[in-house]
């Protein structure tokens, strides 16, 4: 299902949910349980309610949102750390600049074909990757420089940027094995969204029928749109988020 689509579906369905809850308790809740007296107190409490949910809603959209960031700048630095290694062996001997060239466009293929799929579905990703940059590494290692220091310099550098791509590859497959926020913190926001949207409005009084009830619903239809975005910015390679592997595309070009 497209994500508009999808949104648009959760932001309706807990509009109308909020509006019905609305209108039947204004509609059949007893005036005399004094909900317009209490308006000054449930006040105080839907501020305080509402301000701590506030604060747990931005800290969830803001850390997703880096979170998206960070793994869009890994995948470009990842690719960076391959192509430089690359160009950093076409001083080596030939037989190892055509070795490591070789695996470094079958990684940059396994990891568009092979890893980004199953990082969208949030699956394990093969060892192949792994296999591949430990055959670049050995193959760097084992060429041979003899006493050119400037055939050492680049052996150096191509072993550093081995080893940035190592980095940068392990946080890439750990943002996408991370699996959420975890369930603690959907319980809160859940839980709170219930409590801030469909219990305190109600113990308010005074406000007439229509408007109680579109009170309810934007109240609702506002805080599933949220809800809606935390779940979709969750996994920055699935969902809403979807980071491209445009930085591995850009790789390739460059490895010719």
């Amino acid at each position: 299902m497209d994500v508009y689509v999808a949104g648009v579906l959760w932001v309706a369905g807990a509009a109308a949910a909020g509006a019905v809850i609305g209108y039947l308790v204004r509609r059949f809740g007893k005036e005399s349980e004094g909900r317009q007296d209490n308006n000054a107190a449930a006040g105080q409490v839907f501020t305080i309610v509402a301000g701590l949910y506030a604060v747990l809603v931005a800290f969830v959209l803001i850390s997703l949102f880096d979170a998206v960031g960070s793994a869009g700048d890994s995948a470009y630095t990842e690719a960076d750390a391959l192509v430089a290694a690359n160009w950093a062996t076409d001083a080596l001997p030939a037989d190892t600049k055509a070795k490591v060239h070789g695996l470094a466009v079958a990684y940059v293929n396994t990891v568009k074909q092979q890893e980004w799929p199953r990082m969208i579905n949030g699956e394990a990703v093969p060892e192949t990757g792994w296999t591949q940059l430990n055959q670049m590494r050995q193959a760097v290692l084992a060429a041979d420089t003899g006493s050119d220091s400037f055939l050492a310099d680049r052996k150096t550098e191509a072993t550093n940027q081995l080893w940035a791509l190592y980095q940068a590859r392990q946080t890439r497959l750990k943002t996408a094995g991370d699996g959420g926020i975890g369930g603690v913190v959907w319980f809160l926001l859940v839980f709170g969204g219930l409590i801030t949207a469909g219990l305190l409005p109600n113990l308010f009084g005074g406000t007439r029928l229509w408007a109680h009830t579109l009170i309810m619903a934007t109240l609702a239809g506002t805080i599933a749109l949220l809800l809606f975005a935390i779940y979709q910015l969750q996994s920055p390679f699935g969902g809403g988020a979807m980071v491209p592997p445009d930085a591995f595309t850009s790789a390739l070009e460059r490895l010719g």
